[in-house]
């Protein structure tokens, strides 16, 4: 049965293992890396690692497993949309700390594009296609500044780029900061977002606009290709056409580089896992698994070919998973409903398979609370997060913070907040199918550990630091969470 976890402490590191005195194939600050690649495919599982590997033991996937370490328990941040699940990785925080909770979400201090902060504060603050020029282009000049949310800084009403929407430093500005070179690959200009709040932690960015291809697995695995074209690009410090160049063109090969696959997400949303007891890959699954790791053997290749391999640290790690992995659970709400049941006036409401309300009135959210807990049947809620209980457990407080919900909603596994029937599958919420993600780390030189206990994947960005050899303390996010490196790491 999947779980929820509404607890936001890290793990803690394993015990430390010296490389030179202590067994072979463990690795320790003085070995630094070179280069670090960071690829999430989003929607992976770390069940869906498991079976890729019994469906294909010699696949790219499993030799890597063979000289690094997996984690099998690990988990991505809560809520877990891509935006807080790729910050999570590149801070080590979560959205209390980051201030980002979603790519559409509500900020009480924002105002809508083109208001020139005229008004009651108070608007909705996305970030996705619909900040591009045009978002039916592959490549239509990146982020138009007249699409974006504004706020008054300094006295003065400005457009709020991605990047300045964060609160705490990213991993790729860290690097960046050492004159090392970086680069990063997403779905949207609007992952601009990893430049972090001083705009300086990307060298180079390539964003090809994933709502301007159709959303079919092959179109996407198309798409990713572009990501995979861009990563090898890279390796030979080669600059694509069509990337934005921030600080570059680049000279060498990345420190840290990376970005993220569509395909298999695409296919459990459009199509899901076979509908029986073991839910199993379906062909579209199996499909853009297959696509996933012949990518991943490539860009190994590619640093084999360049004599890189060994001073790269190689991470895969999932922003999100998907929910529900078992086709029998899966159902809609009209995210309309569950609105209503509030039974007071709503500001603005993200659905997906989670609710995040904010109320017009503070003062309403107990009422509000209250009437979703007294129709839970009939919203298909599984739990009510709000006051002290939202808090506590590690999300934030509404009274203080802004960009913080006064409820969140956490549905019945498997249900959609969603009119459309074009999905079986979303990601976004608290469950163990949204949160429990594919997690591993490999070099030629580690030798092959499985670690099942519970980490999150916060931990990715200070063993990132820690690989290329640099002081894990200049990130703020980390710092502030205490989050700890991933066990085999010191």
């Amino acid at each position: 049965m999947a779980t929820l976890f509404f607890s936001l402490a890290l793990a803690v590191a394993a015990a430390p293992h010296d490389w030179h005195n202590g067994p072979s194939g463990y690795h320790h600050e003085r070995n630094a890396y070179k280069h670090v690649v960071a690829i999430s495919v989003d929607g992976m599982h770390s069940s869906d690692v498991t079976k890729w590997v019994a469906l294909s033991p010699n696949s790219n996937i499993s030799k890597l497993l063979q000289t690094g370490y997996e984690y099998t328990d690990a988990w991505t941040s809560a809520p877990s949309d891509s935006f807080p699940g790729s910050l999570a990785q590149f801070t080590g925080a979560n959205p209390k700390t980051t201030g980002v909770w979603y790519d559409d979400t509500w900020d009480r201090t924002f105002y809508d594009p083109g208001s020139n902060c005229v008004g009651p504060a108070g608007a909705e603050v996305v970030y996705d296609e619909t900040k591009d020029y045009d978002p039916t282009q592959l490549f239509s000049g990146g982020i138009d500044p007249a699409n974006l949310p504004q706020a008054i800084v300094n006295g003065k009403c400005q457009e709020i780029y991605p990047h300045q929407r964060l609160r705490v430093n990213t991993i790729f500005e860290v690097v960046h900061s050492k004159g090392l070179q970086t680069a990063y690959a997403d779905k949207h200009p609007a992952y601009d977002l990893v430049r972090g709040p001083s705009g300086t932690g990307l060298t180079v960015g390539y964003f090809p606009e994933i709502a301007a291809v159709a959303n079919t697995v092959a179109a996407t695995i198309a798409y990713d290709q572009l990501h995979v074209d861009a990563w090898l690009d890279w390796i030979k410090a080669n600059t694509p056409v069509n990337t934005t160049v921030f600080d570059g063109p680049l000279t060498t090969t990345p420190a840290l580089f990376g970005g993220n696959f569509q395909a298999l997400s695409v296919a459990q949303k459009t199509v899901g896992y076979n509908n029986d007891s073991q839910s199993s890959f379906s062909p579209a699954i199996a499909r853009a698994m297959g696509f996933v790791d012949a990518s991943i053997g490539a860009v190994v290749s590619e640093l084999e070919a360049t004599g890189l391999l060994e001073d790269t640290l190689i991470i895969v790690a999932s922003k999100h998973g998907q929910a529900p992995i078992d086709r029998h659970l899966y159902g809609t709400v009209n995210p309309q409903l569950i609105t209503n049941l509030t039974g007071v006036p709503v500001a603005f409401q993200t659905s997906d398979d989670i609710a995040l309300i904010f109320l017009e009135k503070a003062a309403d959210t107990a009422i509000a609370a209250a009437n979703l807990q007294a129709h839970a049947a009939e919203g298909k809620i599984r739990s009510v997060i709000w006051g002290a209980n939202l808090t506590a457990s590690g999300f934030g407080d509404p009274a203080t913070d802004p960009a913080v919900p006064n409820i969140i909603v956490q549905p019945e596994l498997g249900i959609i907040y969603t009119n459309s029937h074009a999905k079986v599958a979303e990601h976004g919420g608290l469950s163990s199918d949204d949160r429990q993600v594919a997690c591993f780390v490999s070099n030629p030189n580690l030798r092959k550990r499985v670690f099942d206990e519970r980490v999150a994947t916060t931990q990715v960005a200070p063993t990132v630091l820690h690989a290329l050899g640099i002081q894990t303390s200049l990130l703020q996010g980390a710092v502030k969470e205490a989050t700890q490196m991933l066990p085999g790491f010191w």
